[in-house]
């Protein structure tokens, strides 16, 4: 799989990606363990394409931080453009859900968040969202009941459901389409339970969402 491109099992065919549309804030104890405040309404960013990379192959850390963290993510795969959408369009568009990770880079996100300055080199950088392969969206009936579970070295850390997101699939997806065309290719983050911790070159990593897969990977300098 190259980087700017993702696979939805049962097509023969990779499918180029456009961008990663990331949902910020979305799980309560997320957002009280970072002592972050609750958004008002949904708070996205972008990651590039470039940032896509096999789940199953090592996570590097780029050589200016020394500080990252998991964040766990169930990953939706836009199938047909939408546009200002309501809600009700949004399940006819996914075509597919993998599991992903938004890896940040803390100690770099918090300094130029301290200076006002965008996110995307704590957020965006190459190999920053590791992705498995889509599950076809018919294959996951229940998207807002699936259990995501990730464990570090064997310590469990993420262990929450998708029914606790503050806004649903299909109201975040909807909103974004609000600010960003989504077209078919993109990919839609929606959100990370309680649970972020510490990503160290060596760590042993095994990430779940139910329906949608278990993957395991290395961290590696």
């Amino acid at each position: 799989m190259a980087l700017h491109t993702v696979t939805l099992i049962g097509n023969p065919e990779p499918i180029p990606v456009g961008k990663i549309v990331c949902m910020g804030r979305n799980y309560v104890a997320h957002i009280e363990e970072l002592n972050n405040l609750r958004p008002e309404r949904p708070m996205f960013f972008i990651k590039p394409a470039t940032a896509l990379s096999p789940i199953d192959q090592p996570i590097r850390i780029p050589p200016y931080s020394s500080q990252a963290r998991h964040e766990l993510e169930l990953a939706a795969l836009i199938g047909k453009t939408l546009t200002c959408a309501n809600a009700e369009d949004v399940y006819p568009a996914i075509d597919g859900y993998a599991v992903a990770l938004d890896v940040t880079l803390q100690d770099v996100q918090e300094e130029v968040k301290k200076k006002g300055h965008p996110w995307e080199i704590a957020k965006g950088f190459d190999g920053s969202c590791p992705i498995s392969p889509f599950v076809p969206a018919s294959q996951v009936p229940r998207p807002q009941e699936l259990m995501l579970r990730m464990r570090v070295n064997g310590e469990l850390r993420h262990n929450d459901s998708t029914r606790l997101m503050i806004w649903k699939i299909p109201e975040l997806v909807a909103d974004a389409s609000r600010y960003f065309t989504l077209e078919p290719g993109d990919i839609v983050l929606t959100g990370t339970p309680a649970g972020v911790g510490p990503l160290e070159p060596g760590d042993a990593l095994e990430m779940e969402i139910e329906q949608v897969g278990i993957y395991h990977s290395t961290v590696v300098a």
